[in-house]
């Protein structure tokens, strides 16, 4: 094992810490979780030090660190904002852990990393341009360009589930609200809660939904229908802006698995093109995606 090139990716999340080290070569070397503190902000930056001391104590050799968490650091004031860990928010997060660990760190949105896994060593490896889409109890995005994560001006490229679902239908408007403020985001619509909340009462979770479906349930079939079709018409938008090579979907309602097969005949329909050949795919690393990404970002 090259000791050199070991890299160290924490996934920040709000109950728990994971980080794992990959090698060269991709390959996990070790990995170990603990539970989020909640006392303060400077007992999260106790964990992740902790984190990165016992495996480096562990494999003899000193490593880079990456780290992937909700929310972004703002390019105006270097603070992170937009975290479920609300004790991060409006901090100087990226140089609280370096001052800790006394070496450089890099910080990305986690469907950001997922993007990157995915783009490096996962489903959308080889491909020159990558959208990593987190389909899960929020709905967000990453960009990846020829191996590299397209933050933009404002560090929010890729947050596709805060505009309005395109093309909406009557019995869509004016939609529910979203945390956000808005109406009607993507959000409220495509993520685990969302299609939950649209379906009939809006008590059933997405997954029971999938199993109705699933044993021929009529109206859920439907729904699903549905579904796949505010899915398209929401990814068409992706494609006439970034039209990337290959769409790789995540978080819980990625594990649908007719979306793969029933999205992309609906995408010509609203795609600004004469054919689409844009490849929509599982993601390869599961729930390992955004802490591999944080890794990566090195």
């Amino acid at each position: 094992m090259n000791t050199e090139k070991l890299r160290i990716g924490v996934d920040l999340g709000g109950t728990k810490i994971e980080a794992v080290v990959l090698a060269a070569d991709g390959g996990i070397v070790w990995r170990e979780r603990v539970p989020t503190p909640k006392a303060s902000a400077d007992t999260i930056y106790e964990a992740i030090a902790g984190l990165v001391a016992r495996c480096e104590a562990t494999l003899g050799a000193t490593a880079t660190v990456g780290i992937g968490t909700p929310g972004s650091l703002s390019p105006k004031t270097g603070l992170l904002r937009g975290s479920n860990t609300v004790v991060l928010n409006g901090r100087p997060v990226k140089q609280a852990l370096e001052a800790r660990l006394k070496r450089d760190v890099r910080i990305a949105n986690d469907a950001n990393c997922f993007a990157l896994s995915e783009a490096t060593d996962g489903a959308g490896k080889g491909a020159a341009s990558v959208f990593g889409v987190i389909l899960g109890t929020g709905v967000g995005g990453g960009v990846v360009i020829n191996g590299q994560i397209v933050n933009g001006l404002h560090a929010i490229a890729g947050e596709w589930g805060h505009n309005p679902l395109p093309w909406p239908q009557d019995d869509e408007r004016p939609g529910h609200r979203c945390y956000c403020g808005k109406d009607a985001c993507i959000e409220t619509w495509l993520s685990g809660p969302g299609i939950g909340a649209n379906f009939l009462d809006g008590k059933t979770a997405a997954i029971n939904i999938v199993s109705q479906a699933a044993s021929g349930d009529a109206v859920a079939v439907s729904y699903l229908q549905r579904v796949e079709d505010r899915l398209a018409r929401a990814l068409a938008t992706i494609i006439n802006v970034i039209d990337p090579d290959v769409i790789v979907l995540g978080g819980g309602v990625s594990n649908i698995e007719r979306l793969y097969a029933n999205v992309p005949p609906l995408l010509p329909k609203y795609v600004f093109s004469e054919f689409v050949e844009t490849r929509l795919v599982r993601n390869v690393h599961g729930d390992s995606s955004g802490v591999r990404g944080a890794a990566w970002l090195w």
